[in-house]
């Protein structure tokens, strides 16, 4: 026999979870002594808000493909736990958040910090519960398991009562289904002859291209695509979340489209499209610049695990419905066997790379600017040239998302990681501390405006006791500077709430304990960057930037 709580944690244990993030609370405590007392393997790593939490289980998720864990305590834990566990059910990444509750013979009594867990959770999550009995434990976390991993991958959550926790159970309900340990799982594959109709699209198009999204990476799909496109020498443009699907500096890679990071130059290259064919993307707003790029006189053919992604915002003139890599992987067998060897030629890499000569060109003279503040494009040059191949950068929504969306080349082995399905400030921190969990043995970057930096500045405590070797730079020009800018082109220059106080972020960052550095001219940006990178503790640069109403920022409602 064997309690709740320790049920719960031998089922993770069988599960393969070697990392929770989370923070203690009273009705949390039979499983914090679980926790403590058994031999598990797992480590729990103690964050100062349940919000970070989240977060730091989502960019874990992401990048080990394996269900990040978060947990937090009953009432103001279980709400403030929330934003990262509807960010990664939107975004498709799987997420199981634990949150202890009341004991079930309080319900109904004004007990402290009761709430109806379930219904709070039910919108936000793809599968979520709140036990009842003890031994129904064993089998709610194997559905939570199953549900974060299959189909269309997201979020579950498990309220787990405080009476509960302590209920014996019998020892052989526990038992794990393997294949649920990894996302995706069960993959299942497109109609054969949807594949056959979506070749026929596609290879009587005179000018395909693919827009792809976060999909391809959950799926794994980057090597597929990137077969396929070459096969059919087609462009690839890529949402912010698909950033990476292939590499920046591949002939066919487009960059970032949209109205977030993308560029006269990408959207000329897939101006000319006939077809589009969209893999993982649910070609929402920002991808397609409101539902305008591509037009409506364009075929479309949609690559999808949900099927209610597809034919949302496109009439489909072809469907392949299942997991992104075994469609890429049937559409090359189909149009290989109907090309019969011969390879496509469409001129797409030479119109590409006299596109991306511009673009590059362009990025490079503000890049070299010597203007105080320091531009924004100067700290993505500098940490272009610093950052080691293998490097993950988490960025903030704010000034951050659409700079190193735009411009920042990602080869193979580098990561962008950003929240674009809810876009809160004060993502990067904490998603870059579960990075460093997920990947050792690369380089984190957590790129931020100083917006973003007081929702979660009480972080840096957690990097500096983990001793973690993450590198955070922000972008200092003390306003909510999305806002401000969209003051300036919408609102006429009437600028309202927007502004706050210059903070010393360096000298915050060294009461923590962290090695920082204030730069504020831009000729001792680069060398400052790679002490930075080269340190092999924590680290901050306060870099005393552009306003972001006052730059060439790459998001279209502000461009002229």
């Amino acid at each position: 026999m064997l309690n709740g709580a320790e049920a719960t944690v031998r089922m993770l244990q069988l599960y393969g979870v070697r990392h929770i993030f989370g923070l203690c609370g009273d009705t949390s405590l039979p499983f914090y002594d679980a926790l403590a007392r058994l031999d598990h393997g797992i480590d729990h790593v103690l964050t100062r808000d349940e919000r970070s939490a989240g977060y730091m289980a989502d960019a874990y998720a992401r990048l080990t493909g394996r269900p990040g864990v978060c947990e937090g305590p009953s009432g103001g834990g279980a709400t403030y736990i929330l934003p990262g566990v509807v960010e990664a059910n939107e975004s498709g990444i799987a997420l199981l958040a634990i949150t202890s509750d009341i004991p079930v013979s309080g319900r109904g009594h004004f007990a402290l910090t009761e709430l109806d867990q379930k219904a709070l959770y039910a919108p936000l999550t793809k599968w979520n519960a709140v036990v009842d009995r003890a031994d129904q434990i064993p089998h709610l976390l194997r559905t939570a398991f199953r549900a974060m991993t299959t189909g269309r991958t997201g979020a579950a959550h498990i309220g787990l009562p405080y009476d509960l926790q302590k209920h014996e159970i019998d020892a052989d309900l526990l038992w794990a289904q393997s294949e649920n340990a990894r996302f995706p799982a069960l993959r299942c594959g497109p109609d054969p002859d949807a594949v056959e109709q979506a070749a026929e699209v596609i290879l009587a198009a005179r000018a395909p291209a693919f827009i792809v999204g976060g999909g391809v990476a959950i799926s794994g799909a980057e090597a597929s695509l990137r077969a396929l496109a070459e096969l059919l020498e087609a462009p690839v443009a890529m949402s912010v979340s698909g950033h990476g699907a292939l590499a920046d500096r591949h002939p066919l890679a487009v960059g970032v489209v949209g109205t977030n990071g993308g560029t006269q130059e990408t959207r000329e290259a897939i101006a000319d499209a006939d077809t589009v064919i969209f893999v993982g993307c649910r070609a929402g707003s920002t991808t397609t610049e409101h539902r305008t790029v591509p037009g409506r006189d364009v075929r479309i053919v949609h690559i999808d695990v949900d099927p209610m992604a597809i034919g949302t915002n496109y009439r489909t003139d072809a469907i392949l419905l299942g997991d992104a890599r075994l469609c890429l992987d049937a559409l090359r067998s189909a149009i290989a066997r109907r090309l019969k060897g011969r390879q496509r030629s469409t001129g797409a890499s030479e119109r590409l790379a006299l596109l991306k000569i511009r673009k590059r060109e362009s990025f490079a003279r503000l890049a070299a600017s010597t203007q105080a503040p320091i531009r924004p494009e100067r700290v993505v040059a500098a940490l272009q040239a610093a950052l080691p191949r293998e490097s993950v950068i988490v960025a903030d929504p704010g000034t951050p998302c659409p700079y190193f969306s735009g411009h920042f080349a990602l080869d193979e082995g580098s990561r962008i990681i950003t929240n674009r399905a809810q876009g809160a400030l004060g993502f990067a921190l904490p998603a870059a501390i579960g990075a460093c969990y997920a990947a050792p043995s690369s380089k984190v970057v957590a790129v931020m405006g100083d917006g973003s930096f007081g929702f979660a500045v009480g972080e840096m405590e957690t990097v500096v006791r983990k001793q973690l070797p993450l590198t955070m730079v922000v972008l200092s020009n003390s306003s909510y500077g999305w806002i401000k800018a969209s003051q300036k082109t919408g609102y006429g220059e009437r600028y309202f709430s927007v502004d706050f106080n210059r903070t010393d972020h360096t000298r915050i960052a060294e009461a923590y304990g962290v090695k920082a550095w204030t730069v504020s001219d831009p000729g001792e940006l680069d060398a400052v960057v790679r002490a930075a990178i080269a340190h092999d503790g924590p680290t901050l640069i306060d870099v005393i930037s552009q306003p972001l109403e006052q730059s060439n920022v790459p998001v279209s409602q502000w461009m002229g």
